[in-house]
């Protein structure tokens, strides 16, 4: 498949270099519907263990614009799905969280990352609360097995008997709805109304006599649904949503939108030498109660960090890269950890760390693109804020 010339200059060295050798191999898992996606055309690639679609043939720039003006459907199946249960499991997850399972109720949903006791971030999640003592947790693909030994170490040393920990990952597919249409169009789908639901909550329902669990939750900065569903009924449930006019969308476009709404990527904005507070993510942090690493965070909340995470824009598409030094009147002072064109804003936008001094939005620094200094603006995350609707 022949990228759009437009995309060449953007989209090929985030993806080709920064995140996937461009080989499907059969020591890769593949989703429940990757066959769907090679019929659609779908430029399949390995990402974090999975054969994944990168893209299909109108191209990343049209994904993009379809998740921001209408509405887009991904398949994240590789995403993790793991149940924690028993009387324990609550005290359990206040234990190896930074946001708090006690203080959740049970329909909401909670964002927060998983920590070492040095404080760095094993993965980010989101997890629901489906009783008192039941929970779905969601890591990301690559960190499933760190995720799932962190957790049963912790099982065992403090929480067994009475916590236990299940893995769905292979036996369920999960699929994002995503942009401003959804609301609209998933009470046309599903066989009761979920336009209603707040952000960061959960309900059940069916499509196509399919049982759907669906979060009011994503990663691309748009209003949406993620919806979790048994293997066997992947495919009716994505092909509902492509009737309803949802467009196919891949890897590339969800990296751009998750990009322009600052949104952070293990691996590159959080990894396990990095802190939430460095990654500017203090308010996924509680201040309250004794978990792994709190100690540490709260003296870093409450003192200082010697990196800090910035956005910065410049004009054209010439996109930054991870690696990228960031250099203030000449001295390197950060590293870029993301950057792209974005299609939505018509700017290239890229997040790094800088080091050891405050850095205020407007501030110009200098990017150095393999050798050509080219001027960058330091700005606000996130880029990309979506507009009221009514």
């Amino acid at each position: 498949m022949i990228l759009p010339a437009s995309a060449h200059t953007w989209i090929l060295p985030l993806w080709s270099v920064t995140h996937y050798s461009p080989m499907v191999t059969s020591d890769n898992l593949r989703t429940n519907l990757y066959d769907t996606h090679v019929t659609l055309g779908g430029r399949m690639v390995p990402f974090g263990g999975w054969d994944m679609p990168v893209q299909y043939p109108d191209g990343i720039l049209a994904e993009v614009k379809a998740v921001r003006t209408a509405c887009g459907v991904f398949d994240v199946s590789h995403m993790g799905r793991l149940y924690i249960s028993g009387p324990k499991a609550t005290e359990f997850l206040d234990w190896v969280l930074t946001g708090s399972a006690s203080t959740l109720r049970v329909g909401r949903a909670r964002y927060c990352l998983i920590c070492n006791e040095k404080g760095g971030v094993i993965d980010d999640t989101i997890f629901y609360r489906l009783t008192e003592d039941r929970y779905l947790l969601i890591p990301n693909a690559g960190n499933r097995p760190a995720v799932i030994a962190w957790f049963q170490h912790w099982i065992d040393e403090k929480f067994f008997p009475g916590c236990s920990m299940e893995d769905a990952t292979t036996t369920t597919s999960l699929i994002a709805f995503q942009g401003p249409y959804t609301p609209v169009l998933i009470d046309q789908i599903v066989d009761q109304p979920l336009s209603t639901m707040r952000p960061f909550s959960w309900a059940e329902g069916a499509i196509q006599g399919a049982p759907v669990f669906a979060g009011r939750t994503g990663y691309t900065g748009e209003d949406g649904f993620e919806l979790l569903v048994q293997g066997r009924d992947a495919v009716k449930v994505w092909t509902a949503l492509t009737d309803s006019g949802a467009v196919p969308c891949g890897l590339g476009a969800r990296d751009v939108l998750r990009l322009e709404a600052g949104l952070p990527l293990h691996g590159h904005e959080i990894d396990e030498a990095t802190t939430p507070i460095e990654a500017g993510l203090d308010r996924f942090v509680r201040t309250e109660g004794d978990f792994i690493s709190s100690q540490l965070l709260e003296s870093q909340r409450t003192g200082s960090v010697l990196r800090k995470l910035v956005g910065f824009t410049l004009p054209g598409r010439s996109a930054p890269r991870a690696g990228y030094n960031l250099l203030d009147h000449g001295e390197p002072i950060g590293t870029v950890t993301s950057g792209s064109y974005s299609p939505t804003l018509d700017t290239s936008i890229g997040m790094g760390y800088v080091l050891g001094r405050d850095i205020e939005p407007g501030t110009i620094l200098d990017l150095d693109i393999r050798g050509r200094i080219v001027p960058v603006t330091v700005t606000d995350l996130p880029f990309y804020i979506r507009p009221r609707r009514t």
